[in-house]
């Protein structure tokens, strides 16, 4: 069975990204930018986080880029170069980058795990990043959500009801280790700094939290369903996975997630 098409709903994505978000800033406290900097943020979303990397480079740029259009309408929306004037939104594939402006500092966080070819990816950086330039990305890594993948597997889709909509489907998620990546780098003009797999805790509030979750980003597993049915799609798989991990004493629902980071410079 074909599935329809995926896309991003920006504005729940907005609503339902706040571990991506933190993530996200811990990760631009990594880079110790000097505020004068050019720099690239690769799969940024609504554009929140390329606004405060924008605050931070007060004298340099940023440019955010996303290959869905609903995001980059957003973040335009959300953050106008009337009050941004030095951050840029631009609608490209992070696979096929061309850009004329050269970065110090390209950036992605939660991102990258949705693309196959990273070698792609980093051979664009390579073209717009100078010499001695710096990259820090940060994805979905090897093991990432493991225990929801296999509720899934195990719980939802090995069912008649779901089966025949999951006939030939392959979860467009890619998620690579330090040994793939370490020579992607190399070949496309990097030299690795330091590329680790770590453990991240994603916390939602209660069962409703990690269902907003779900519904925003499995996408591609509800999209397979016919409309009538995504809502007990997501609600068996809720149910199921919080039998498993219930929420703490806080009311908190748990995900282990495996994020893969890679910081490298420019040759």
């Amino acid at each position: 069975m074909a599935p329809t098409k995926s896309r991003w709903n920006a504005e729940e994505y907005a609503q339902h990204s706040s571990a991506q978000a933190q993530w996200a800033r811990e990760l631009i406290g990594k880079l110790a930018l000097q505020g004068y900097e050019t720099l690239l943020d690769i799969g940024c979303g609504d554009g929140k986080i390329s606004a405060e990397i924008a605050r931070i480079v007060a004298t340099g740029r940023v440019t955010g880029l996303d290959s869905s259009a609903e995001m980059i309408r957003l973040a335009a929306e959300s953050f106008p170069s009337e009050q941004y004037p030095n951050l840029t939104f631009i609608l490209q594939d992070a696979t096929a980058i061309h850009l004329e402006e050269v970065f110090d500092v390209v950036f992605s966080n939660a991102a990258l795990h949705w693309v196959r070819d990273h070698a792609a990816v980093l051979r664009g950086i390579r073209n717009c990043l100078r010499p001695g330039g710096r990259i820090l990305l940060q994805m979905g890594g090897r093991g990432n959500a493991g225990e929801v993948f296999a509720i899934i597997n195990e719980m939802v889709i090995d069912t008649p009801l779901w089966r025949p909509y999951f006939a030939g489907f392959v979860p467009p998620y890619y998620f690579y280790g330090p040994e793939e990546y370490e020579p992607w780098l190399v070949q496309c003009g990097f030299r690795p700094n330091r590329i680790e797999l770590i453990e991240k805790d994603m916390r939602h509030s209660g069962r409703e939290g990690f269902r907003g979750w779900l519904k925003t980003t499995w996408f591609p597993y509800t999209d397979r369903l016919p409309v009538h049915l995504r809502e007990p799609f997501l609600d068996k798989l809720v149910a199921a996975y919080t039998t498993v991990r219930p929420p703490d004493t806080n009311g908190k629902t748990h995900v282990r997630m495996m994020r893969l980071e890679v910081a490298a410079t420019a040759v």
